[in-house]
């Protein structure tokens, strides 16, 4: 740190909180709505200009964690299921965020697993299961990629232009089961479930939803990434998504910005948030 902090220019944030900047400094503080909200945001112009992408994505995330963290709370979820747990992001962040519910992490890629059953060791009721959900029960060869990425569908042609590592795969032979076959075994030992369906399966959210069958009627709610514009073959849009969710049911609370194509603009992928059938307000 700077020792002659004595130079540094107090900037006031809110009623609680002060900033000192550092002589030079181009950081700005800019209020979220009105003084009720007691929110700020810190950044510097000139970075998040030069870096769009990544400053709205980072905001974004926030938003979106947030946002996901309260509709948890609004529906009174007590069982998450983690489709496509990867690294066990999600999950930690669900516990980060207060959630104190069982989880359910679905995840095939054998290293992912293992992982993941380090990572849930210390807690009980984070139960890790392996093997990718589906519309029908078998085997399959799923691709990984060099990063954090695995889908049971091949990349599209903008897909291996948009990001090389998807053209960089390696293949593993995995499992499928369909959700509404091990529904019992993940909801035993919970009174009253009241379950909540995240989705981040790379293209394959749609059939792990169909593979719900009639269970899809007892779901709170549900995050799915959905795509406007496709990196896998055969991944459905977010059109033909949203048009099946909504025929089940479901509305949307929410839509986050996850990626977006520098070159050409185009937005790739959301997170869709969205309230299912069998929630039921609150007076």
């Amino acid at each position: 740190m700077d020792q002659d902090i004595a130079t540094w220019t107090p900037q006031q944030v809110d009623d609680d909180a002060w900033l000192l900047v550092r002589p030079g400094a181009r950081r700005r503080v800019r209020q979220l709505g009105g003084p009720e909200v007691q929110a700020s945001i810190v950044y510097q112009p000139r970075s998040a200009r030069v870096r769009q992408g990544r400053f709205e994505r980072a905001v974004s995330e926030f938003l979106g964690r947030e946002h996901s963290a309260w509709l948890l709370r609004q529906v009174r979820a007590n069982v998450v299921l983690d489709v496509g747990a990867n690294k066990g992001q999600y999950a930690q962040s669900l516990r980060r965020n207060g959630y104190r519910g069982r989880i359910v992490s679905f995840e095939p890629v054998a290293h992912l697993v293992k992982r993941l059953e380090e990572l849930s060791a210390s807690d009980p009721d984070w139960q890790v299961v392996p093997c990718a959900l589906g519309d029908e029960e078998g085997t399959a060869e799923i691709n990984m990629t060099p990063g954090p990425l695995s889908s049971l569908l091949p990349a599209s042609e903008f897909g291996r232009e948009w990001a090389d590592n998807l053209s960089k795969t390696t293949t593993e032979t995995i499992s499928i089961r369909r959700l509404a076959d091990v529904w019992d075994e993940v909801m035993a030992g919970v009174e009253d479930p009241r379950p909540f369906l995240k989705m981040d399966t790379q293209g394959y959210d749609l059939e792990t939803f169909r593979g719900a069958g009639d269970k899809v009627r007892l779901l709170l709610g549900l995050q799915s990434e959905v795509a406007m514009v496709p990196i896998y073959d055969g991944m459905p849009r977010m059109a033909e998504m949203l048009t099946t969710y909504e025929a089940a049911g479901f509305e949307t609370t929410g839509l986050f910005s996850v990626n977006r194509d520098r070159q050409s603009l185009r937005a790739i992928e959301f997170d869709l948030m969205m309230v299912g059938p069998a929630f039921e307000p609150r007076d």
